[in-house]
């Protein structure tokens, strides 16, 4: 049996036809980017010569370098980190201070998070999708923390998790993205057993 070869099911003329290999380069790209000359001075043509791609290659896949970034930007909220479980109030905040502490002194993510965050205030879509991206999992997190905490019997029913989050996670990220100083042998302890104390008087 012979297939007519006109029968057979093509692309649209004039469709795209996107090369993944491609947009992960160019994805890589912006990270480097924006870590090596910021948010306000990256452009087009420098994540294209980065990832070794035409500037067409970029603009098929986003219009302009703010929807390049945003689209990076709402992929970590679909990654996502898992709420502890380590069965104590103690070992969950240890636990949400390790996995930040890992993300925050990434050479990459300690220079763009910040660098986003002076953006977020001038540019409220970058604004709208960081709070998606990284405010609300964490908002989340820390719900699981305390409401686990409150069914063990080591928190008050009306403990706001907003309130916890700012005391296990404000410090830590003054520390490493503002300050940006080294992290102590037993500072990680430390900070937990203070948040906890500070959660629990």
């Amino acid at each position: 049996m012979t297939t007519d070869p006109g029968s057979r099911r093509r692309a649209p003329a004039g469709a795209a036809v996107l090369r993944e290999d491609v947009t992960d380069a160019i994805r890589a790209a912006v990270f480097e980017e924006l870590a090596a000359v910021g948010f306000a001075r990256m452009s087009i043509e420098g994540i294209a010569r980065r990832a070794g791609v035409g500037k067409t290659a970029v603009y098929r896949r986003w219009k302009s370098k703010l929807h390049l970034v945003l689209d990076l930007v709402s992929a970590v909220a679909v990654q996502g980190m898992p709420a502890p479980a380590t069965g104590s109030l103690y070992g969950d905040v240890r636990a949400v201070l390790e996995l930040a502490a890992y993300a925050l002194r990434h050479p990459l993510a300690s220079q763009v998070i910040p660098d986003l965050l002076v953006e977020a205030a001038r540019n409220p879509e970058i604004s709208d999708t960081i709070k998606a991206a990284l405010l609300d999992p964490q908002q989340g997190i820390a719900a699981v923390v305390v409401r686990d905490a409150v069914a063990r019997g080591e928190l008050p029913r009306d403990c706001d998790p907003d309130r916890a989050l700012d005391l296990i996670v404000g410090p830590l990220y003054w520390r490493l993205a503002v300050v940006r100083g080294e992290l102590p042998a037993g500072y990680l302890d430390d900070l937990a057993a203070s948040a906890v104390a500070a959660l629990t008087r």
